[in-house]
């Protein structure tokens, strides 16, 4: 197939996609798209190029928190012995122990005794960061959005 007409059914198909097709038309529609599809691959082939097509893999992130590795399970278990609630050798496994463990801890310290994670139990065990669970997240404040809020206020004056 000449590039010529593989070029005007490509901009037959642009302009039918364009205008409301009418459901009769569906099979006609699907056969030009064969037809287009047929031709962009022959004369892919003809030229010796391969398809601009990339493949990527969509890898988003993940919801939710990831589990503790051994070395932070064995942290906190140490910081729940030093604190009396935790009576076996850290092992760096969250098993039943732990969990008990982590509940009369956390009942000790009024915390909500779930036996899991948060903020909160971190902070009190000393393995937490100062500002968890205690307000919640701030955007990041740039220098130049500082300046401008500054200088807007000094006019207002």
């Amino acid at each position: 197939m000449k590039p010529r007409t593989a070029t005007h059914l490509a901009l037959a198909l642009l302009v039918a996609a364009g205008l409301s097709v009418s459901p009769g038309s569906a099979s006609a529609q699907s056969s030009t798209t064969r037809k287009a599809a047929s031709a962009n691959s022959s004369t892919a082939k003809k030229s010796g190029k391969k398809s601009a097509r990339k493949t990527t893999s969509s890898r988003g992130r993940k919801k939710g928190q990831t589990a503790p590795t051994v070395d932070r399970v064995t942290q906190i278990q140490q910081a729940l012995a030093k604190d009396g609630s935790y009576n076996g050798t850290p092992s760096g496994k969250w098993d039943d122990s732990t969990v008990a463990a982590m509940k009369k801890f956390q009942d000790a310290h009024g915390l909500n005794p779930s036996g899991k994670l948060d903020a909160k139990t971190l902070q009190q065990l000393g393995l937490g960061a100062q500002t968890a669970g205690v307000a919640p997240p701030m955007p990041p404040v740039s220098s130049s959005g500082s300046t401008s809020s500054s200088k807007t206020i000094a006019r207002k004056q």
